[in-house]
């Protein structure tokens, strides 16, 4: 670590440029108490507010005599009047949680929804949370912060200072010789003709290595989110394609559509991965990039993105998108082809048993099922985008093959992609009834066995109100996966009496990542300017590295790491490196075991079981703090359905060409009343045949068509 050199200004000037000033910071006015946890950004006005007091009996911070006087209140933070007061909640009679190894109690001011900055305060200890918001815009930027990471992600591409922050400006990596632009295979470094420019796409993680299957992936979990929620994505993340008209969300998701176009060849098939070299910033990396070769698993799954996309970008805006849509639903048909006609070629890299060793870091190759899940996911988006029965068909044969259904009514954090097909095939036109009762009916069931998912949050088995079943690697993945699955519940109707109930439990696995959590952290970097009070000052990735003077922990080096990253998060399974304690290969490297203290993470309850650090080998930091664009997208998705942009309620926002007194032209089926504020969206036309107000039509062709005599009210 290097000598503190930072100062707060320099986030909040960042974030400042990303948010084009609508952002300001708050300082707390007193030191927090991490006996009271509560989301540090806020809540949304009719979501569950729950803050969450806490007694350390097991675990790195325990014991602790904390005990929560007989009220706690909730205060306005702009004058410290009192707004509420309630006596806490002491949760299960106080028995110590094994999962968190603390005594808690729960604080609950779910009833108030009047916008303003509050403050919870046990008056008898003097203990205060966090100052936080409650507002329905509370996660704006928040959202376009995490989204903004994946810029920070390309490769190939320059960083400036207007846009990535004075701190955070780097040229352009991996574009020297014998790299992106001109890579070559693995096995044959010396061969010019297997050169190939596979340049651009995203880092993966905080390794720079790309892989195909995960790429496709990141990029059907955005178009998802988009799809899910349009009107909350805008152009203005301060990126270098704002303001051309697409929403900044769908620019990002076109960069990493164009590396896997690239990656795919002239037979339909994808090559599976590159291996990049690594270096402090990513453009002072020199080494040779080299790729694998083509794979089952990615073909199918660059088939799967290639027609999700030309779905749902041409729907965005066909005159923008027309001609790309077209190429891609080219694509995805030859990829398709090819998958079908190759069922089983595989490529374990990284492996000494094809001499593969060294290129990229984690395996990108599956197993039967993950196949078998790829193939689904093509031929179900592909029946979307074309109607082509034979795709339909093909999938609903595969139906029973789902671990769902034949695994006996089975969900899993595990295996949320198929869940998520499933669900996605019952709003599908033209599909066999049959079968969507088998799986509304089997997801129900599997939701509400004990011990997991509903089941868990109807015995509140977390008092942190965010269930999962285990803390692993990618925990925070699996925070935002469940609240999703939660979410779906709902948006599918699968149990309609208790939509409100999945809408708001969901939401509280966002509550955990913002902060309601044994370490009262949001688990995202450097937030401080956009309201949070005790963010992750590091984690582990090859830019912001351990020892940096400019992007090591927040506070101490210059800069600190970008803003926005998801920390992978708790891991009951951290360990050192084997070698430890004396075999790692000199005395120096022997020494490194016991650099610091790594207790946390390990011997801790399995929601402690995280540290704040960046260490590399042999403390392998990375399984614990590396962030994932898997788990970015993740929590992107989740974090999204909570997001609005409006002021108030009253914003309906065009979704279909049509008339405007029709619901099919308008998002949730809401025609807008005198009172709405309506927006008419790029590439959709609809015609007024009475008199509207507050119209707003974006640029980029979208269209308002009145007849004689209607009276606008146009906000443009």
């Amino acid at each position: 670590m290097q000598p503190k050199l930072f100062s707060t200004a320099t986030a909040v000037i960042f974030c400042a440029l990303l948010f084009l000033l609508i952002s300001p910071f708050r300082l707390a006015a007193q030191t927090i108490s991490p006996n009271i946890v509560t989301d540090q950004f806020g809540y949304t006005r009719t979501a569950n507010k729950v803050a969450v007091l806490r007694s350390p009996k097991t675990g790195y911070d325990s014991p602790s005599a904390y005990t929560p006087g007989n009220t706690i209140v909730l205060k306005n933070s702009d004058n410290n009047t009192t707004v509420f007061s309630a006596a806490p909640i002491l949760y299960k009679s106080g028995i110590t949680d094994p999962a968190s190894g603390d005594k808690t109690w729960w604080f609950d001011f779910s009833s108030v929804q009047t916008e303003g900055t509050y403050y919870v305060l046990d008056e008898t200890n003097n203990a205060r949370s966090a100052s936080f918001t409650i507002t329905d815009t509370v996660y704006k930027n928040v959202l376009k912060a995490a989204v903004k990471t994946f810029y920070y992600q390309r490769a190939g591409f320059a960083k400036t200072a207007a846009y990535a922050g004075a701190g955070w400006a780097d040229g352009a990596s991996h574009v020297g010789p014998l790299q992106d632009r001109n890579c070559r295979i693995y096995n044959d470094q010396n061969n010019v003709a297997t050169e190939k420019d596979l340049s651009g796409g995203w880092y993966d993680a905080g390794d720079y290595n790309k892989y195909t299957p995960w790429t496709a992936n990141y990029v059907m979990a955005l178009l998802n989110a988009y799809k899910e929620n349009p009107a909350v994505w805008t152009d203005d993340y301060n990126i270098p394609e704002s303001g051309n008209g697409i929403p900044d969300l769908l620019d990002e998701i076109k960069w990493g559509m164009d590396w896997l176009l690239k990656m795919q060849q002239a037979n339909g098939s994808s090559l599976c991965v590159m291996g990049l070299a690594h270096a402090s910033p990513p453009s002072a990396a020199n080494g040779q990039s080299t790729y694998g070769p083509a794979t089952t698993n990615a073909t199918l799954r660059s088939a799967a993105a290639f027609a999700l996309g030309a779905k749902y970008l041409r729907q965005a805006n066909p005159v923008y998108f027309g001609v790309y849509a077209d190429t891609l639903q080219a694509r995805a048909t030859r990829a398709y082809n090819w998958g079908i006609a190759n069922p089983s070629v595989i490529f374990n890299n990284n492996s000494a048993s094809n001499g593969s060793v060294g290129l990229a870091a984690g395996n990108q190759e599956t197993d039967s099922l993950g196949r078998f899940t790829a193939k689904m996911s093509a031929l179900l988006y592909l029946y979307e985008l074309t109607g082509t029965a034979t795709y339909r068909t093909q999938f609903e044969a595969g139906i029973p093959t789902f671990p769902l259904l034949a695994w006996g009514n089975y969900v899993s954090q595990y295996f949320q992609e198929s869940q998520n097909l499933l669900l996605y095939y019952l709003n599908l036109p033209g599909i066999n009834n049959s079968l969507a009762n088998q799986i509304k009916t089997a997801t129900l069931t599997a939701a509400k066995k004990a011990g997991d998912f509903v089941g868990a949050l109807n015995s509140q088995a977390d008092p942190y109100r965010a269930f999962i079943k285990d803390y692993n690697w990618g925990s925070n993945q699996y925070k935002s996966d469940y609240g999703l699955f939660l979410w779906q519940l709902k948006s599918h109707n699968i149990e309609p009496v208790n939509n409100d109930f999945y809408l708001k439990a969901g939401e509280e696995y966002l509550h955990y990542v913002h902060g309601v959590n044994p370490f009262q952290l949001v688990y995202l970097s450097n937030m401080s300017s956009c309201g949070a009070e005790n963010n992750i000052k590091e984690f582990y990735h090859s830019w912001f590295t351990n020892g940096s003077a400019l992007w090591d922990r927040e506070g101490v080096s210059l800069y600190g790491p970008a803003p926005g990253f998801l920390s992978g998060g708790p891991n009951s399974s951290y360990t050192i490196d084997g070698c430890c304690p004396s075999g790692c290969g000199s005395a120096q490297n022997n020494a490194a075991c016991f650099a610091e203290s790594t207790s946390p993470p390990a011997g801790q309850p399995p929601m402690k079981s995280y540290k704040d650090f960046n260490t590399s080998w042999p403390l392998n930091s990375w399984q614990v703090t590396e962030n994932s664009n898997g788990y970015q997208v993740a929590y992107i998705r989740l974090l999204s359905k909570f997001v609005s942009n409006a002021a108030d309620d009253s914003t309906i926002v065009s979704i279909a060409d049509g008339n405007w007194n029709n619901p099919a032209t308008w998002q949730g089926g809401v025609v807008p009343s005198a009172s709405s504020k309506a927006v008419v969206r790029h590439a959709v036309s609809v015609t007024a045949t009475a008199s509207v107000w507050a119209v707003k039509v974006e640029p980029a062709a979208g269209n308002l068509v009145v007849q004689a005599g209607v009276v606008l009210n146009v906000l443009n």
